[in-house]
């Protein structure tokens, strides 16, 4: 940024004194009319149109380049507060975000570019000002007061586009995030006909969107209008001021080709200076939209422990939600389902387990091998605990990269076989290299779900909680995986939320949560032997 600013300093120099060294020649010409003083001329001008030529070519290449880094820093640092472990307080959606961490990012980065441009523009008005002024002190005066009378008139009417590219901004990121929802629910949009309601719904904020921009354009076009406006009165009444000295004999003839050409010249860097609070409120308002990112503060402070080895994982008296007072223990190595009568109470011990409840949010503890949830660090509890959603998402790549993101596991293979998605493998003839679509779109729903499976799996963790694995599968792979899942996780923790009774039935005990407690334990057996709520419940 320094070294273009001096690049750009040196062009504006450069530009400012072309009309300069004209006026000059004039004069000397007059004077001494002889070749070897045209010559002189002639490559005094080439030293200063090379000057101009090269400090343009380099200093806007040095800018650009910061520019374009600048941006790409403050898309890394969004994206990275978007994926920290620990979710920040904010009211943004995730379509909010990605506008924020692509266009608002360009927009504040902007400033690199718009600060050397001024500091350029600064040097070219004074350098005019001192030539105009050792001409004629009035004419001087004149150029500075007339830059300061147009910046002063400019910046009130940059305030109107700050306020009005703001609500821009922010309806176009609610468009953004809009979009993002349609996306990810499309596919039961158009199952159940909502698809209509959707796009009209979408339609309503793109509308307001479009309509903000147009108000944003018009005052833009005023902003732009009054500052061409104004520079061409400053610029016509240096000309006319230089001309009528020029009448009465006050400045000489090549003062006044002098004053002509800064006149005209000085149209540009006061259209620059014009230019420059617009650029700076709008870099500004984007500047305002990342801070709501970059400083929103994390939804909870977990502490900086670690489990210990083992698989315990101990519920002890949790009241949350529909939960109350829930209370339960699986011991390490054991294989462990719930039959959740509400689905709500299910969701809701999953999120607690997954961390995405803050611990002080919720009664009572949840301890993991001993320690308690509030003591450890969220990034060590999701080394050791795993919770798969029954909506894990699929991300564009390949079916390898979806099942091992990191390249480094070492049970691929057992967990396709164990999710029973071999047949989706063996389908292709890339097998585990086969493409996958965005949000998994070229695959079928229980092949996705499959597949969320699989990769919960390969990871290999000490303890690992599944919430409705199955639920897109027919029956007899469901009995498959059911099998597979207890065979490969024989020995670790496995919990497994679910109604399915293959995987009630491959289970070591079951817990019924029943009204946000454990109601019952036994195995599948012997409730359905022995329990007709249970039964009716799991039976299908």
């Amino acid at each position: 940024m320094a070294s273009g600013t001096v690049l750009m300093g040196l062009y504006q120099a450069g530009e400012t004194a072309f009309p300069i060294a004209l006026g000059l020649i004039v004069e000397h010409t007059m004077r001494d009319r002889n070749l070897g003083a045209l010559g002189l001329s002639i490559a005094a001008l080439a030293v200063i149109i090379t000057t101009v030529s090269l400090s343009w070519r380099f200093g806007m290449r040095v800018l650009q380049k910061a520019n374009t880094t600048e941006a790409h820093r403050w898309r890394v640092k969004v994206a990275a507060c978007g994926l920290q472990p620990v979710a920040s307080n904010t009211d943004l959606k995730s379509g909010e975000v990605l506008t924020i961490a692509t266009e608002d990012a360009d927009q504040t980065a902007d400033i690199i570019e718009v600060v050397p441009l001024l500091v350029s523009s600064l040097v070219a008005v004074l350098v005019a000002s001192v030539a105009l002024g050792l001409a004629d002190i009035r004419l001087g005066l004149l150029v500075l007061v007339g830059t300061v009378a147009i910046l002063s008139i400019l910046s009130v009417l940059s305030k109107r586009i700050g306020t009005s590219t703001r609500e821009q901004q922010a309806r176009v990121a609610r468009a953004g995030a809009k979009v993002a929802d349609l996306i990810t629910g499309l596919r039961p949009l158009h199952g159940f006909g909502g698809n209509h309601a959707a796009f009209r719904s979408y339609r309503k904020v793109s509308t307001e969107a479009k309509h903000q921009a147009i108000t944003v354009a018009k005052v833009n076009g005023a902003y732009a209008g009054a500052a061409l406006a104004l520079n061409a009165i400053l610029a016509g009444a240096v000309t006319l001021t230089a001309g009528w000295l020029a009448f009465h004999d006050l400045i000489n003839i090549g003062e006044l080709v002098m004053a002509v050409g800064l006149a005209q010249f000085i149209m540009e860097p006061l259209k620059l200076f014009s230019e420059m609070p617009k650029y700076i409120m709008i870099a500004r308002a984007s500047a305002e939209r990342m801070a709501l990112v970059l400083t929103a503060p994390p939804v909870m402070n977990p502490g900086p422990e670690r489990p210990a080895e083992g698989g315990d994982l101990e519920i002890d008296c949790v009241r949350y939600g529909e939960l109350r007072n829930l209370e339960f223990k699986v011991s390490a190595g054991e294989f462990v389902a719930i039959a959740a009568y509400q689905p709500r109470a299910a969701a809701e011990l999953a999120s607690i387990l997954a961390v995405k409840v803050p611990p002080d949010a919720y009664g009572g503890a949840v301890r993991i091998s001993g320690r308690e949830l509030a003591e450890l660090s969220v990034e060590a509890v999701r080394e050791h605990m795993l919770v798969n959603p029954y909506d894990g998402e699929i991300f564009a790549g390949t079916l390898r990269t979806n099942i091992d993101p990191s390249g480094a596991g070492r049970m691929v293979s057992e967990a396709v076989e164990a999710s029973m998605l071999t047949d989706v493998v063996a389908l292709h003839r890339e097998g585990l290299d086969y493409g996958v679509r965005d949000r998994g779109a070229n695959l079928s729903g229980g092949q996705r779900q499959r597949l969320s499976l699989a990769r919960a799996l390969a990871a290999d963790t000490d303890v690992l909680v599944l919430h409705d694995p199955t639920t897109a599968v027919d029956a007899v792979t469901e009995q498959l995986i059911a099998r597979g899942v207890a065979k490969l996780r024989r020995g670790r923790t496995t919990i497994v939320i679910t109604s399915s009774p293959a995987l009630l039935d491959a289970a070591d005990r079951v817990l019924v949560l029943d009204d946000g407690v454990i109601a019952v334990e036994d195995t599948h057996r012997n409730l359905l032997a022995t329990d007709e709520d249970y039964c009716a419940a799991v039976a299908r």
